[in-house]
């Protein structure tokens, strides 16, 4: 296995190629001792910092070193981009070898709570999650979502750890190359993580050449894919279909790795061609030039007969050579100058070409602006009869009542709330010049984590009801803060009443 250094260098001269600003991280490599458990704790990295887990880890002489991993607080993949569905955990030696631990698969909709129980070969080794396409990879992407903080040993015993285990993270990523294909579908959540993975996979195959290099191959990741695909569709048992997909993925990794050896092999023939001919090019070349020299001979015999006339020629030749180099000189010249008068005509152009451009993009945008504001009361007098509606600097707030829950720590609306946020969604379709931030807020009641789920998921909830009524998921944003803004003192009751609210904030795009 390659070193992980000479990853490292392919990573960030991916990076530089596409403009991109990597950050160079470092984890802990953990020396574990044998037949002892020894708890170490995970951390999210910069991107998503609420994520944590936990692990168990036993090295044992017989099995290897067990890891017993818990993870929670970890967003669905595809929202990190539409290359990703699904994570990996890693376990890396401070050498450089990797070793894919597997699948961590995902439990709900909104974020991964899962448990794994898996086994490495390594004793000394520090353990990532990153996110991937999926879960037959054989090398970690650069979307690192956890990794291992220093290990708690029982009764304070000291463990040996080596902080030398270094990568670049979060802000780079071979998935972030625009021609790197992406996975065809819209509908990520309801769609079964194996089937993105495998749709990935044949995506992956068809990057890497298998179309040209390994078309058996592809051929059977597709009709396993299609396999896995019509399974699903057809309702198939969960484990049934994730089986079905698995198969299509290892088909699929085949094609891949296939395209890639055969195209190895090709292009060494192709060197191997290359080589035989310059070889033979080589041969003729020796041929011509004895014949040329050959001819030379004679030339030369020919020349010392005829001195005298070919001195006389050659000084005819001489001026004639003087007088059409002078004159191409001249010629040049004229040329250099017709070059910079077309520049210069060019440049003035461009630059009256760019200034109409300016001048026409600032009327569309002041008309649109105007447009706007005229419409603005219009809108504001819509909204007044979902809520409270002001006007801020950070645009128009929709405040909602509390009612629309079935209750203070509910996530169920009531029918006349949900007639209501449907209305209000179709209301806010209508009107594309607006980005939407779903905002929910609550009293301090209660545990702070459970009040931020709460408000969480009352967010996520307003806002698939707005998409479902036609508002572009590019417009919309929600958010839970908890208890963390509340606009009185959670003194009474009437004031924790206030405090409870879902806010539905109306900006104008910015530079459209």
């Amino acid at each position: 296995m390659r070193p992980l250094f000479l990853l490292l260098l392919v990573f960030a001269f991916t990076a530089f190629t596409f403009a991109q600003a990597d950050v160079p991280r470092r984890t802990t490599a953990i020396t574990y001792p044998l037949d002892e458990t020894i708890k170490v704790e995970f951390r999210g990295t910069t991107r998503f910092p609420r994520m944590k887990g936990e692990a168990k880890v036993r090295r044992t002489a017989r099995t290897g070193t067990r890891i017993e991993l818990s993870v929670e607080k970890m967003p669905r993949p595809f929202e990190l981009g539409p290359g990703y569905a699904t994570y990996v955990v890693w376990a890396i030696s401070p050498e450089g070898q990797v070793d894919n631990l597997g699948e961590i698969k995902r439990s709900g909709l909104f974020f991964i709570d899962s448990k794994v129980n898996v086994t490495t070969t390594f004793q000394t080794f520090s353990i990532i999650i990153t996110a991937e396409p999926h879960f037959l990879v054989s090398r970690p992407s650069q979307q690192i979502m956890l990794e291992n903080l220093y290990p708690v040993a029982p009764r304070g015993k000291t463990i040996a750890t080596i902080p030398a285990v270094q990568y670049f993270g979060n802000s780079s990523d071979y998935f972030r190359d625009p021609r790197t294909p992406e996975i065809a579908e819209t509908d990520y959540a309801r769609t079964p993580p194996a089937i993105l993975q495998a749709r990935q996979a044949v995506a992956l195959a068809k990057f890497a050449g298998a179309e040209r290099d390994a078309a058996d191959e592809l051929r059977e990741a597709e009709t396993l894919l299609q396999n896995a695909d019509n399974g699903w569709q057809a309702g198939r048992a969960s484990d049934t279909v994730d089986v079905a997909a698995r198969r299509a993925i290892s088909a699929a990794v085949k094609a891949e790795q296939m395209a890639f050896q055969r195209k190895i092999a090709r292009e060494r023939r192709n060197e191997q061609l290359r080589t035989d001919a310059e070889i033979r090019e080589a041969e003729n070349r020796v041929m011509d030039a004895q014949e040329q020299l050959t001819e030379l001979r004679a030339e030369l015999a020919r020349e010392t007969r005829n001195r005298e006339l070919a001195e006389r020629d050659s000084a005819n030749y001489a001026n004639q050579v003087r007088e059409l180099r002078e004159e191409n000189g001249r010629l040049r010249e004229e040329l250099g100058r017709a070059r910079v008068e077309i520049e210069t005509a060019r440049a003035r152009v461009t630059v009256l070409e760019n200034e109409n451009r300016s001048r026409q993009e600032e009327n569309e945008r002041e008309l649109r602006a105007a447009n706007i504001r005229a419409a603005e009361p219009a809108l504001m007098q819509q909204l007044r009869g979902f809520g409270t509606v002001q006007k801020n600097d950070r645009g128009i707030v929709l405040t909602l009542a509390e009612n629309i829950w079935t209750g203070t720590r509910s996530t169920t609306l009531t029918p006349q709330a949900d007639g209501r946020l449907n209305a209000l969604g179709a209301i806010l379709a209508d009107h594309p010049d607006y980005r939407i931030a779903v905002e929910s807020h609550t009293d301090n009641t209660g545990d702070p984590a459970a009040i931020q789920t709460l408000t969480d998921r009352r967010s996520y909830i307003v806002a698939d009801m707005f998409a479902a009524k036609g508002v572009d998921e590019g417009r919309l944003m929600a958010k839970g803060f908890g208890a963390s803004t509340p606009v009185a003192p959670n003194t009474t009751a009437a004031n924790k009443a206030k405090n409870r609210r879902v806010q539905i904030v109306l900006s104008v795009f910015v530079g459209n």
